[in-house]
């Protein structure tokens, strides 16, 4: 980001200092490539690679599409009452509060939000398939590295593991949801308005967006003890869960929501049935 003038300085909204660094970091890896400028004087091309194509959200939302059939089709089959997501449940409850308690609204809210992301942000309606193979790849290897991350912690902290109950399509089932309404919710709504918050009370665009990824992955790892569902608080799920929530959140904001998402969806089925 360009350095302004003390002017400048003096009018612009903090909030929008925020907001500014934040899209510069989620686009830092979109910049167009430079190309040597040709007779024409042509500057740079548009960049069209799989690591620009697969942080947009027109791609990001296509590669969620079977995170968001598979949890909403699964729990219409295990019936409504079958535990959700949490994360889930908070998001529904807020839409229940503002009188709005259509049971697909959510994730039809999830949908146009990424549209609309895209229609913001991109010029370019651009998508290839062939990205998809790449970020399954991508994701199965970020989901690797956190389960050794996680393996590491547990040699030197071993953890209390707790016996689950159900059932492994109802886990496959809850594993779409965590990775599609925990990112919805702590990465893709979450983050950027923390951010804003500190923007508003003066905090410098960088440290608020280092700060927004470590409130909100404090948040992430607490939500999991909150509620009758929730687990019983262990200070080593709370710390890697801190943790994963940091890994998460770095990769949202470098990578794009899909890769978060579709990693956390992955980890969560590797530590299931990896042995």
């Amino acid at each position: 980001m360009a350095p302004r003038d003390d002017g400048e300085r003096d009018w612009r909204d903090p909030a929008a200092e925020a907001d500014e660094a934040l899209d510069s970091l989620l686009r830092e890896v979109d910049a167009d490539p430079p190309t040597p400028a040709g007779a024409d004087g042509a500057g740079a091309a548009p960049a069209d690679n799989y690591w620009a194509l697969s942080r947009m959200p027109l791609t990001s939302l296509v590669f969620i599409l079977p995170l968001v059939l598979a949890y909403e089709g699964g729990v219409l089959l295990l019936g409504r009452s079958s535990p959700r997501n949490g994360a889930d449940v908070w998001l529904r409850h807020l839409l229940d509060a503002l009188g709005f308690g259509e049971y697909f609204l959510l994730p039809v809210l999830t949908i146009l939000g990424l549209l609309a992301w895209q229609h913001i942000e991109h010029d370019r309606w651009r998508f290839s398939p062939g990205v998809l193979v790449g970020m399954v790849a991508e994701c199965c290897l970020l989901a690797v590295v956190l389960v050794g991350v996680a393996r590491l912690q547990n040699r030197l902290w071993p953890l209390l593991l707790e016996p689950g109950l159900e059932g492994i399509f109802a886990r496959f089932i809850g594993f779409c949801g965590a990775g599609l309404y925990e990112e919805v919710l702590f990465r893709l709504l979450m983050l950027p308005a923390v951010a804003w918050g500190l923007g508003r009370i003066g905090t410098p665009p960088g440290p608020s967006i280092a700060w927004s990824a470590i409130l909100t992955s404090l948040l992430f790892s607490a939500a999991h003890y909150v509620g009758p569902l929730g687990d019983s608080f262990q200070l080593y799920s709370f710390t890697f869960r801190t943790v994963a929530g940091l890994f998460f959140a770095l990769l949202f904001i470098v990578r794009g929501f899909g890769i978060a998402a579709g990693t956390h969806a992955a980890y969560d089925m590797f530590v299931a049935l990896l042995p």
